[in-house]
């Protein structure tokens, strides 16, 4: 199940810690430079209560680490497709054109966990929209698909400009994860606990129906 996902924040005094990504409260300190009198540096740092690692900050903005605070991959995002969310996370700072380009391959790699062929993110997402896929994740697929593509070929949407449309591709992937691998499998899971003879009373009841 996805857990909502609170990236640090300046002065907030709980988020998900940048070091162990665990939830949880946050001490914060000024930092002073020790000379005849003391002058405060303007930087300050965060302690996670949970691992005790600090962070430390520069008008608002996390310097050491310089991970961006991006949410992390979705547990049930397949493996080949997480390498390629991980790598994205890493570079997001520096370039995010590189790393929604790297989320759209992400994707690509999604499509045959989605039983798609993954030659062409376009058919496959109006292959899965033939077989009855929700809007709303279509959506969040194109979304996917249209930035990665600028991200390759700029055209209309400038990432490195507007680097909050690349970094919501993060949370769109874990989104999709979330409703398409995560939740049928819990449902599956617990109708499977049934006992065998209401199970096939549904079966024949759903049979009856296609006749």
């Amino acid at each position: 199940m996805r857990v909502k996902y609170f990236p640090p924040k300046y002065d907030e005094k709980q988020f998900h810690c940048i070091h162990c990504g665990v939830f949880a409260q946050q001490r914060w300190y000024d930092t002073w430079i020790n000379k005849v009198n003391r002058i405060q540096t303007g930087m300050r740092v965060s302690e996670c209560t949970h691992c005790g690692k600090w962070a430390f900050w520069f008008e608002e903005r996390m310097v050491v680490p310089a991970d961006v605070p991006v949410e992390p991959p979705h547990n049930d995002l397949p493996d080949d497709c997480k390498k390629y969310y991980t790598e994205a996370m890493n570079v997001f700072g520096q370039s995010p054109r590189s790393a929604a380009a790297l989320l759209r391959l992400c994707i690509q790699n999604l499509m045959p966990h989605l039983g798609q062929s993954g030659k062409n993110v376009n058919d496959d997402i109006g292959s899965l929209v033939t077989a009855g896929l929700p809007v709303l994740v279509q959506k969040g697929l194109d979304f996917c698909r249209v930035v990665g593509n600028h991200a390759v070929h700029p055209g209309e949407i400038e990432l490195e400009d507007t680097p909050e449309v690349a970094l919501s591709l993060f949370n769109m992937i874990n989104f999709i994860v979330e409703d398409r691998i995560t939740r049928p499998r819990e449902i599956e899971t617990l109708y499977n606990q049934l006992p065998e003879s209401n199970r096939k009373a549904i079966e024949e009841r759903d049979a009856r129906r296609l006749t």
